[in-house]
């Protein structure tokens, strides 16, 4: 009866580019997932890392507070990271924070593949 509630709905390689893609509520519970998968990935040193957020309906501070992790390991080995796809909700929260002077911001996958 009970559904999976995994926010982390898929990893894929594209070219030098890892892309994740995740999904629902990046919230204290299940920010725990999302920051394993996330840190799995980083020790991969990926070129460049795509972090898709259409489909995230919400994001608290565990869940900022993850990426902004991510951000500095990414950062420490010269890597790139992209956040894609967010919805309105989630992108006035980088804002807010002051963030999206940080974070490269694209509107869609496409877009933050080529960029």
């Amino acid at each position: 009866m009970a559904e999976s509630s995994s926010c982390v709905k898929g990893i894929r390689q594209e070219g030098a580019t890892v892309v994740m893609a995740l999904a629902g509520e990046i919230d204290l519970h299940h920010t725990p997932e999302v920051h394993k998968a996330l840190v799995m990935v980083c020790q991969r040193k990926p070129a460049r890392l795509v972090i898709n957020l259409e489909d995230v309906t919400y994001i608290d501070s565990s869940g900022i507070g993850t990426l902004v992790e991510v951000f500095r390991r990414i950062n420490a080995y010269q890597g790139e990271l992209g956040l894609c796809g967010l919805n309105e909700r989630v992108h006035s929260v980088f804002e807010i924070t002051k963030l999206d002077h940080f974070f490269k911001i694209y509107d869609t996958e496409p877009e933050a593949l080529t960029g």
